[in-house]
């Protein structure tokens, strides 16, 4: 077998190219300096606690311009997409940066799907959890991660009318990017209530005569056949880990969701749906 000229490294074996990005028959260095990309992209694309949000995608993004209350920094769009704003009458107090597709693309992580819009605005003020009105519903997150998951219950909150997303300063995803997403506009809807303490906060809507319903596998009765009124605060708990001890202590009651089926757990974005559905249908009937 021949070996290669003195002093020159010997040529580097194709990588497999299996992961997300990749190309198949790249080297080892190319798969390497590939995901070191990736990595400093993700976390540059991290939200500043005090820089703007980032939206993208057509109803999230349409909906943030047509919200008064929703301060634009910068605003930029295909020219497609642009031609899309005009035609549907979309407002907005920013004009619009064209650009290309990759423009847009090369500030997002590789699976985001921007439909041609991408928008950075000022969070919306978060009102404080001793003022929420002690009417309707509010919807109250123990430390759910997930953003596709809590922009999904806020798409469904939006749906139900719900008058208010309570979540955890930390332990909780930023109102941002995915999030924004996966709400498709419901962040301008439903106003979000932040706290330090989850306990605190529920005991501040059970001084303003909330009932606090936290929902987990292990609930003492079934959500349809509890006595329920207005104004109620439900509780979702983590995939996996649910309700916190202390978050069930706290509530006043612990439900769960009695299924009919072999699988007897909801991803909690369908949870949340579910339990909505239910509870407002209690409230109104």
């Amino acid at each position: 077998m021949s070996r290669p000229p003195s002093g020159r490294a010997p040529a580097s074996r194709p990588h497999s190219g299996t992961k997300s990005g990749n190309k198949p028959g790249a080297t080892r260095e190319q798969v390497e300096r590939r995901e070191r990309f990736e990595r400093a992209r993700r976390d540059s694309l991290r939200p500043d606690a005090d820089g703007p949000i980032v939206m993208y995608g057509w109803h999230t993004v349409t909906a943030a311009l047509q919200n008064p209350a929703r301060v634009v920094r910068k605003l930029l769009a295909t020219e497609n997409a642009a031609r899309r704003l005009t035609d549907e009458n979309i407002p907005y107090s920013t004009a619009p940066e064209i650009v290309r597709p990759s423009a847009i693309a090369e500030r997002l992580l590789p699976d985001a799907v921007h439909q041609g819009l991408y928008l950075e605005a000022d969070a919306l003020d978060s009102p404080a959890i001793e003022d929420l009105p002690a009417q309707g519903m509010v919807l109250v997150l123990d430390q759910i991660t997930d953003p596709h998951n809590v922009g999904a219950i806020f798409r469904s909150a939006a749906a139900f009318a719900v008058t208010a997303i309570v979540m955890t300063q930390r332990h909780s995803p930023d109102a941002t990017g995915a999030l924004a997403k996966a709400a498709s506009g419901a962040l301008e809807k439903v106003p979000l209530v932040s706290v330090q303490n989850l306990a605190r906060g529920l005991a501040a809507l059970k001084d303003s005569g909330f009932l606090v319903v936290g929902l987990d596998s292990t609930g003492e009765a079934d959500l349809a056949g509890l006595p329920l009124r207005a104004p109620l605060a439900l509780v979702l708990g983590a995939e996996g880990k649910g309700l916190r001890q202390l978050t069930k202590e706290t509530c006043d009651h612990v439900a769960r969701i009695d299924l009919p089926g072999e699988l007897k757990s909801l991803n909690v974005s369908n949870a949340a749906a579910l339990a909505l559905y239910v509870a407002s249908r209690r409230l109104t009937g």
